[in-house]
């Protein structure tokens, strides 16, 4: 799916250059003609000297997600991208994957860049699925009409390539389709309402949640409540994606939940019948 929400079919392919399916991968994409590399960190000091990093790109620095937390990233450019992550691997020490992305005919230039990290830094601050480790949002560069169009059709494809690696912090509920019916949950005065994708669970816009935690809630429920009200999920009410119904409706229920069996539609079906299980 692309950053304005439409469908088009699209393959792509994942190279292992040393055979081994969790080190370093290339990713590339159907009439694109730019690259990827994921890099595990304890493999950045073999890779730095690959030729897409001596490239200008963009770059994500990600940290891991414990206990159902959010998963930290900070989103960078560089002309090259290779100092910049040498210098990130001195002095940051939170992540454990680099996902980089430049152009094979190296058509990108620092103003490109500059505006692709802008970019994606709002679409972060937006989507609220990580916690962002950059300190502000840099502006974007002025850019000619051509340059702004191949800047911006560049980040389409980066976009569809991070969920395929399973990467989606820059998506929103409101660029994803209702493929399902409608669910909800009324508990203890309030009221949610949410519907399944391929992907998550997406509570909507407007739904409640219990202000009070049960004392059996388990830690890593606890932690991304408190998570989701510093970020202001739970406080501006958009809508937001969960990875699992039962995630779901446990920040909801403010306790450990079966969200099969906790979301049901308006005539009453749990999303376990509805589904058959």
């Amino acid at each position: 799916m692309t950053h304005n929400g439409k469908h088009r079919p699209f393959s792509v392919k994942l190279y292992m250059p040393d055979g081994n399916p969790d080190g370093l991968k290339l990713i590339e994409k159907s009439n694109w003609t730019g690259v990827g590399l994921v890099i595990p960190r304890p493999l950045y000091s073999d890779a730095r000297k690959r030729p897409e990093l001596q490239r200008t790109g963009i770059y994500l620095l990600i940290g891991p997600q414990d206990d159902l937390q959010l998963s930290q990233v900070y989103v960078g450019e560089g002309d090259p991208t290779g100092p910049r992550l040498d210098q990130h691997a001195k002095n940051k020490d939170f992540w454990t994957h680099v996902v980089a992305f430049t152009n094979k005919d190296q058509s990108l230039n620092k103003a490109h860049v500059q505006f692709l990290e802008s970019k994606l830094i709002e679409l972060a601050h937006r989507a609220k699925r990580c916690v962002l480790e950059n300190g502000n949002t840099p502006q974007c560069p002025s850019l000619t009409e051509a340059d702004m169009a191949e800047a911006d059709g560049f980040l389409a494809d980066v976009l569809l390539c991070l969920p395929v690696l399973g990467y989606g912090f820059f998506e929103t509920p409101s660029s994803q389709a209702k493929t399902t019916s409608e669910y909800m949950i009324e508990s203890k005065g309030v009221m949610a309402r949410g519907y399944e994708t391929a992907t998550e669970f997406v509570v909507k816009q407007g739904s409640h949640v219990v202000k009070e935690e049960t004392a059996s809630i388990h830690s890593h429920l606890n932690k991304l409540r408190q998570t989701l009200v510093a970020q202001g999920v739970l406080v501006d009410r958009g809508s937001y994606g969960f990875s699992s119904p039962s995630t779901a409706a446990g920040v909801v229920l403010g306790r450990s939940a079966n969200g099969r069996a906790e979301w049901k539609t308006r005539d009453g079906r749990t999303l376990k019948e509805v589904q058959g299980g």
